[in-house]
């Protein structure tokens, strides 16, 4: 037996080479490649990665505050899953590289939380730069984009996942600072605009449950958000019939010249009737939610801090994403949860009021209706007696604008909030403003649109473009080029009606054209608007059957003023026009 198996062994088979020799080298091979993978294995640990002191008191403290590490399914994501590929190739090209930081590590390059700031970003840009080439590889071990249920994301992430595919963005673009501490907006804006631009090579075919989110067919998850239900929020005997009138206020200080609106008694009034002598209750009605802004600019819309910066850019209206969320984009500015925009926060105030919006039209005339629920007072603390505008308890305004208004098409009115108008970040100092041409200095800089500068700085602090003013001849072009927001607005407590616009400033002083009727009734606002289509004034839109304009509006509650307020996004409101988001049918 042993002499066969002598024979087998000193069998010779491929180059000469004997059957022991080569059963010699196999074991020798498994043995070394088995303890080379259980070191390749073992290197890919949390317990190895947070071995050293560097990574355990700075990135892993971080990381345990993350979703990655704990989360709702009990599926973590460790450093390797981030940082180290899958593919044997890459993985022992990035072990290679790895023993650039074991030299780091005895060099002591980072082995003090303050030694590890001064060089976090530029240890983020190499990882950055490397997720970029690699079309996001790791991201996308857990998150692809064929294997994602849209109908389980928000519209935002469904547009935004979207726009990646048809574009060639990567997840890195838009996850930045996702697990560690954020280092991003230290960036510069060309530095952001080199990482972030699209790359043909990233660009993907639509898969086909994507293919069905283009054409309508999968819905949004639903947002959870704190606004409530404009309908249930009024009482039955309020949603059943017309409210009646609201008591008078006493007016306490002087109001710009504008058109008093009839009076308001407080007598029970009749139902109010829509065009044709209908009443409201035979008009659709759309709920939309209004929510407090805090310090939202137009500049901060297209600034870096805004995640949703570069789709707007492209053309992107901000319902797109954000119609179904307002409730609790509101609530998270109106109690600090969003950093950066509200440095003035007043305690106990709503993010956010739905509003139920009601239009029509009797060929004439455009009739809006807007009733939401009125709240309790949350006192304001910078202002004598917790109220900004004692006179009135609400104001609301309305503003219209065709596309010919830059940004109009996506924002509604929120293309005339700047980052310089009172009570901003960047508004000037009154001395400032005194020695201009605008009419409300000494209330501050009030609204205005780009169209009425020369240059609205959006990337060097200050940011806005409050004090440069194109000529008179040039913003009176503009007017006539109907570049300007139509604005209207209702006093509720001095009962005063302004018909205006909004070009190098809020013009609310202009005429009438416009009838306002408030009533408040078991809890519930109730404003109706009465406008003609068209006017024939200056600042006033001359509205068209067939067509679709731009709406957004405001409501000041609580006795607030300036941005304390309440604010639509964008809506498209149409005459006769059923392609829109609130059609004002003839009845």
């Amino acid at each position: 037996m042993f002499d066969l198996y002598r024979q087998l062994l000193t069998r010779k088979i491929i180059l000469g080479t004997t059957v022991g020799a080569a059963l010699f080298f196999m074991v020798v091979g498994v043995i070394f490649w088995g303890g080379f993978n259980t070191g390749m294995e073992v290197t890919n640990t949390l317990d190895f990665c947070i071995s050293c002191h560097e990574m355990e008191n700075n990135v892993y403290q971080e990381y345990k505050k993350t979703i990655h590490y704990t989360n709702r399914s009990g599926v973590r994501a460790t450093c390797s899953d981030c940082h180290v590929p899958d593919p044997w190739g890459h993985k022992v090209a990035r072990k290679i590289q790895a023993s650039n930081e074991v030299l780091h590590k005895i060099m002591g390059t980072i082995d003090t939380p303050e030694k590890f700031d001064e060089n976090r970003l530029r240890l983020a840009k190499n990882v950055w730069r490397a997720m970029k080439e690699t079309d996001s590889r790791e991201c996308r071990n857990c998150h692809n984009f064929d294997t994602m249920n849209p109908g389980s994301q928000k519209d935002r992430s469904q547009k935004q996942h979207l726009n990646a595919m048809q574009a060639g963005n990567t997840c890195i673009d838009c996850h930045k600072g996702i697990a560690h501490k954020k280092v991003h907006d230290q960036l510069t804006d060309e530095e952001i605009d080199a990482l972030e631009k699209p790359r043909a090579d990233h660009i993907r075919p639509i898969a086909p449950q994507w293919q069905a989110l283009l054409t309508n067919e999968v819905a949004a998850a639903p947002v959870a958000t704190p606004a409530v239900d404009v309908q249930a929020a009024m009482p039955a005997a309020v949603t059943a019939a017309e409210p009646a009138p609201v008591a008078a206020a006493t007016k306490t200080e002087t109001a710009p010249a504008a058109t008093p609106a009839a009076p308001v008694t407080t007598e029970k009034a009749a139902p109010a009737k829509a065009a044709g002598g209908a009443g409201w209750s035979t008009i659709p009605a759309r709920q939309i939610t209004v929510f407090y802004p805090g310090q939202t600019s137009m500049e901060w819309v297209l600034g870096r801090t805004h995640g949703g910066a570069r789709a707007f850019k492209s053309g992107d209206r901000c319902t797109e994403c954000h119609d179904k969320e307002t409730g609790d984009m509101g609530h998270k500015i109106v109690t600090g949860l969003k950093e950066g925009v509200e440095p003035t926060p007043i305690p106990g105030k709503r993010g956010s009021i739905p509003v139920q919006v009601q239009a029509a039209n009797d060929g004439k005339n455009l009739l809006l209706r807007f009733q939401w629920p009125d709240g309790d007072h949350a006192a304001a603390p910078f202002a004598k007696d917790g109220k900004m505008d004692p006179a009135n308890k609400v104001k609301l305004a309305i503003m219209l604008a065709t596309d010919d208004v830059e940004y109009a098409d996506r924002t509604g009115c929120w293309g005339t909030c700047h980052a310089d108008s009172r009570t901003m970040p960047f508004a000037p100092d009154q001395s400032a403003i005194a020695g201009t041409s605008l009419q409300y200095a000494g209330q501050g800089v009030t609204k205005y649109i780009g169209a009425s500068r020369t240059e609205i700085e959006l990337k060097v602090d200050p940011l806005g473009g409050w004090n440069k003013l194109k000529s008179d001849d040039e913003i009176k072009a503009e007017l006539g080029a109907g570049h300007y927001m139509d604005l209207m607005r209702y006093k509720m407590g001095e009962k005063v009606s302004e018909n205006g616009h909004v070009l190098k400033e809020r013009v609310s002083n202009d005429g009438g054209a416009v009838e306002f009727n408030a009533t408040l009734n078991g809890g519930t606002w109730t404003v109706e608007l009465k406008r003609p289509l068209k006017t024939g004034k200056p600042g006033d839109i001359n509205l068209e059957s067939g067509k679709v304009y731009n709406l957004g509006f405001a409501i000041h509650d609580d006795y607030s003023n300036a941005r304390f307020h309440h604010v639509s996004l964008g809506y498209k409101l149409g005459i006769n026009n059923a392609e829109s988001d609130l059609n004002a049918a003839k009845k």
